[in-house]
């Protein structure tokens, strides 16, 4: 029910114009700005996040899939891939449970990276998607090994790598991305309490966002 009404949310975790939690954190370089305001009086620098920068890959119906497709929503992200011997099975199990939690809430989206682009492509992520029995709010995405790695460690601050002899090199974290595409929580995908912590903490994000449009109307 929660889930299904945000607006309910809303009213569970605000009161009175006011949090009833605590704020997610920002992961990433940092940068002071130029510009600031005030608070009670105090001059405060305004804080330049570390943001995602944009792409352009592959999902698994053969669609184009870029920040555009996450335009001023939530998303979770992971690496992967298809023929993973043990971790991924595990992680994408619980991402699917996860993932199908959240499948009628429009705020809330889930994507997969392969970090074995040349042998994954869209058709094979079809399947393997298909397997999981993954509902359309979660995309698997393939395409050029440059684009991907370097989303990875320099957007997403994660491992991936080829280690040759079919062997890959990549984190089993769930990241969690806000509507800015700022980086907001690492979680183990094989830790059920690192789950139920990711769990929570979108809800938080959603009364984050709905905050701003509560703001807007004043």
């Amino acid at each position: 029910m929660i889930l299904a009404l945000p607006g309910f949310l809303y009213y569970l975790l605000t009161a009175k114009g006011k949090n009833r939690y605590k704020p997610l954190p920002f992961y990433g370089p940092k940068v002071v700005a130029k510009t600031g305001h005030k608070f009670h009086g105090t001059y405060i620098p305004d804080t330049i996040y570390h943001k995602l920068d944009d792409f352009k890959l592959t999902d698994q119906n053969g669609n184009t899939v870029s920040f555009k497709s996450y335009d001023k929503k939530i998303f979770v992200a992971s690496f992967f891939y298809t023929h993973c011997p043990s971790v991924c099975g595990t992680v994408n199990k619980n991402l699917s449970a996860l993932a199908d939690v959240y499948r009628k809430n429009k705020m809330v989206n889930f994507l997969s990276f392969t970090v074995d682009p040349d042998r994954d492509t869209a058709p094979v992520l079809k399947a393997y998607a298909k397997s999981l029995d993954a509902n359309s709010k979660w995309l698997f995405a393939t395409g050029d090994t440059t684009v991907i790695y370097n989303l990875a460690r320099k957007g997403f601050l994660v491992d991936a790598l080829n280690a040759g002899n079919d062997n890959f090199i990549f984190s089993d974290k769930l990241i969690l991305i806000d509507a800015e595409k700022r980086i907001r929580g690492y979680y183990s995908g094989t830790s059920m309490t690192d789950l139920t912590r990711l769990n929570d903490e979108i809800k938080v994000l959603i009364a984050e966002e709905l905050r701003k449009v509560d703001k807007a109307l004043y």
